[in-house]
């Protein structure tokens, strides 16, 4: 092992010298091909064990096994970055201490809050009706969810407003590396689902954005972002898993959220701006 470091060494210098002199967008891409570099043979594997194959719409039971190893590289390549002087958890927000965990609780309340409200007014109003006989379903979901939730709430806010907005700041003004951030952000979610999320690519950005705001209103922290992330993914995945909803169609799907998203309609957009706003006055 002694060898093997030190023959590693000299190539783990080079490559530490040219992460900090090189722009910091060529930084980003780097990360962003060494990830997807790293977690393809994995893909393949479970694409072939799942017998799917490229061209071919992933069902949701697919999805997941694809996404978790995606998901849990991450960490380790940004935490493989830091040892080489590149940053760290620290420096993108990613703290763990009772400050991180109560905002965490707070920021999921928000995001519940928040779309409860946004739904209570689409019942108010007649736009949807709540499916009673299937309540029952929550429950079979009740440990799952909030896990996965959890989970994806973490890692996206980890790259997106943790080492993204963290690098993108070094060179750019804050609303600018906002932008940008926002933009990959919401661009990257094309990766799975084309049709689907075309139309939700405008709520997307805009629900970054707010993401952004969110750390810096927690004083650099991703507690609160962390939490809103997971609030929303939460209770989406919940009223979709267990068919809470249904959409009467006395408005347009471009009001209620189209193909049954929330952030593909006028409705969803709503609920991340009521969060940004409240977020901006209250806190």
């Amino acid at each position: 092992m002694p060898i093997l470091i030190t023959l590693l060494q000299p190539s783990a210098n080079t490559l530490l010298v040219f992460l900090q002199d090189a722009p910091v967008l060529v930084v980003v891409m780097a990360f962003f091909m060494f990830w997807v570099f790293c977690w393809l043979p994995i893909a393949i594997v479970i694409a072939i064990a799942l017998k799917w194959k490229p061209g071919k719409s992933l069902q949701p039971e697919q999805k997941l096994p694809l996404l978790i190893p995606l998901y849990l590289l991450a960490p380790l390549i940004l935490w493989g970055m830091s040892s080489l002087g590149v940053g760290s958890f620290a420096d993108y927000g990613f703290v763990v201490n009772f400050s991180t965990l109560s905002s965490l609780l707070f920021g999921f309340a928000l995001g519940v809050i928040s779309l409860a409200i946004v739904f209570a007014l689409q019942f108010l109003l007649g736009w949807c009706q709540w499916q009673t006989e299937n309540n029952k379903l929550v429950l079979a979901n009740l440990l799952p969810i909030p896990l996965i939730a959890l989970l994806v709430g973490a890692i996206e806010e980890l790259i997106f407003r943790g080492f993204l907005i963290t690098e993108l700041t070094q060179q750019y003004p804050v609303w600018l590396a906002a932008v940008i951030s926002s933009v990959i952000f919401a661009l990257l979610h094309l990766v799975w689902e084309q049709k689907e999320t075309i139309p939700q690519l405008p709520g997307l950005w805009l629900m970054g954005i707010v993401l952004v705001l969110a750390r810096f209103v927690d004083g650099g922290n991703l507690g609160i972002a962390w939490g809103l992330h997971a609030g929303w993914v939460w209770a989406i995945a919940t009223l979709d898993t267990a068919e809470l909803i249904t959409y009467t169609g006395k408005v347009s799907e471009w009001l209620t959220g189209k193909n049954k998203k929330p952030l593909a309609g006028l409705a969803g957009i709503f609920c991340v701006l009521l969060t940004g706003i409240i977020l901006w006055i209250f806190t």
